[in-house]
């Protein structure tokens, strides 16, 4: 069974398997996700770089979007036959690029064609099906519309529920302006818990502390993180002790940018771009004396002896 106390949260351009191992470095235990991979991609475009993991990632949950039944299940399969520890259907974002492929939020109006895909997919497979979404879009904004979608789509097969607590306005607001703009209702994410006991209900949306993460677990599940954990990672370097109950441990930002150091020097020797993988360690002096300089050397252009440019920006933080 999957602890789903702690969760980062799928990102665009941002959950690559680069940033997972990073994260994995700062926290054991919390869940890590997949960008959103359509299936559409997955199916007709580079299967093995779309699903390819580092080994150290688990749990590991995959978030597909779509709206095909059939194109679920099969891409749900390759998933579990690569590993996957789950499979996340994206019913929460609120892009044009979603939209027009009829997938993301607005499958929230279609909450009848959501349980089929549930249902095709949790009765052909053995990882779970979990589902991530928004309190609402447009004018179908209601506790009774979030209720019942909840409530068709659990009895499909889905167990546990990802939630944003804010609504989606997919006509007049940008992708990123919906992460902001839209109030957030935790109320509303709290009475879905009381009234249906027996879901994993795992809220998202705002938390960018500590002690606020943790004081969510009185009255949900989980909790699910997203640009904090971006912004500022070696905030992950406390969670495993502060939520998941683990001894305490030391650990620097200099420990981590030296392990990711390592992993750097064997992605590039296998081709991978240095800015693909430096991008990823941006904000780990976020707060930080130098951290202003750290960020403008990573910024910059990075010179072919990448393992001494390592040292040189370690040297600027120390």
């Amino acid at each position: 069974m999957i602890d789903r106390r702690l969760s980062i949260a799928p990102m665009m351009d941002h959950t690559d398997k680069h940033f997972r191992y990073l994260m994995r470095l700062l926290t054991k235990h919390s869940i890590l996700y997949t960008e959103m991979i359509t299936t559409a991609a997955l199916i007709f475009g580079n299967r093995k770089k779309f699903l390819d993991y580092n080994s150290n990632e688990h749990p590991i949950a995959i978030q597909l979007g779509g709206s095909n039944p059939k194109e679920f299940l099969e891409c749900s399969c390759m998933a579990e036959n690569e590993g996957y520890d789950e499979v996340n259907l994206n019913i929460g974002c609120p892009s044009d690029r979603v939209q027009n492929g009829k997938f993301g939020a607005c499958l929230m109006t279609e909450k009848e064609l959501v349980a089929e895909c549930v249902n095709n997919i949790s009765s052909n497979i053995k990882i779970p099906v979990t589902i991530k979404t928004r309190i609402g879009i447009d004018n179908h904004d209601s506790y009774d519309f979030l209720r019942d979608f909840i409530d068709t789509v659990s009895i499909a097969g889905c167990e546990t529920f990802i939630i944003h607590a804010r609504k989606a306005i997919l006509k007049g607001l940008s992708p990123k302006e919906n992460r902001k703009i839209p109030p957030l209702d935790y109320q509303r994410v709290y009475k879905i818990k009381k009234e249906f006991p027996d879901l994993n209900i795992i809220i998202n949306g705002g938390f960018t502390e500590l002690d606020q993460i943790k004081s969510q677990l009185k009255y949900v599940d989980g909790v699910m993180i997203g640009r904090a954990a971006y912004q500022n990672p070696f905030l992950l370097s406390k969670i495993d002790s502060l939520i998941f109950n683990e001894p305490e441990t030391f650990v620097t930002r200099q420990n981590i940018l030296e392990k990711y150091k390592i992993y750097t020097d064997k992605q590039v020797r296998k081709g991978v771009n240095i800015k693909n993988l430096t991008r990823h360690i941006i904000g780990l002096y976020q707060g930080q004396p130098g951290a202003r300089k750290y960020r403008q050397i990573l910024s910059g252009v990075i010179p072919k002896n990448h393992s001494r440019f390592f040292e040189e920006i370690i040297k600027t933080v120390t």
